[in-house]
């Protein structure tokens, strides 16, 4: 019995070890990530310019390649970088150095993968939202869109009633794991909507009123009960708002 479960042991201690890699490169390339962004919103690269090869990014900022890899393939992935072959990685736009005011730092990787999970799951709650929605939740999402609008013509932030739509779509799909998941990220998914709409409210009035469209869009395939299209917006509004964050300014991009 005690060699058995020292052969449990060291198997275990194996399944580990690879677990706390891959958490400690994904740590390192998040910091990675950051710095390459922090050098190009600050004019550091300009856009258009090549970025140092893999060699030289790699003793700069004293990782391995395959750490830096994934942070390049996270700056592609957030088309602030392009690839091209034989040539190397070019800055293809210049993402609002304002993240960086409303980004606690060391968060933006974190903030883009919450971004991700919950095109996934509000994705899924806004298609049974449209196929389980009663007559009290169609008058909570009205609620919530009216409030989004008295944000947008008083120049106020909006971020509690922008969470309180979005939760009324996951309260309307009547499975409260839709509401445990996004409960368990709150801190993070307020974050980010503190950050887009930030952003949003230091361009032009059309940025909200374009967000607060895509709202609508969401509410009326719901009202409407058309479960497929109340997820392609949903999915296309929370993408849409991932994208926003590295927009960057007009004669900023490549």
């Amino acid at each position: 019995m005690e060699k058995r479960n020292r052969k449990i042991g060291r198997q275990t201690k194996s399944i580990i070890q690879p677990i706390e890699k891959s958490v400690r490169d994904r740590t390192l390339s998040d910091r990675v990530y950051e710095r390459v962004l922090s050098m190009i919103m600050d004019g550091e690269i300009e856009v258009g310019s090549k970025l140092p090869t893999e060699q030289k990014l790699s003793e700069q900022f004293e990782v391995s390649r395959p750490v830096l890899r994934q942070a390049l393939k996270q700056l592609r992935e957030d088309d602030v970088i392009v690839s091209r072959q034989g040539s190397g990685s070019f800055v293809k736009r210049r993402p609002d150095s304002a993240v960086l005011d409303f980004a606690p730092v060391g968060s933006i990787a974190d903030i883009q993968r919450t971004f991700e999970f919950r095109a996934a799951v509000e994705g899924e709650a806004a298609f049974l939202a449209a196929q389980r929605r009663t007559a009290a939740d169609i008058d909570r999402l009205k609620a919530a869109l009216d409030n989004l609008d008295h944000c947008i013509k008083t120049g106020t932030l909006g971020v509690d009633a922008d969470e309180a739509f979005h939760v009324a779509v996951c309260t309307a799909a009547d499975n409260h794991y839709f509401l445990s998941a996004r409960g368990s990220m709150k801190d993070n998914i307020l974050t980010g909507m503190n950050l887009t709409r930030n952003l949003s409210l230091t361009h032009p009035a059309a940025r909200l009123e374009l967000v607060q469209a895509e709202h609508y869009d969401v509410f009326n395939a719901i009202e409407a009960a058309d479960a497929e299209a109340a997820r392609a917006a949903m999915r296309s509004h929370v993408e849409n708002a991932r994208t926003r964050v590295f927009q960057g300014t007009d004669g900023q991009t490549l």
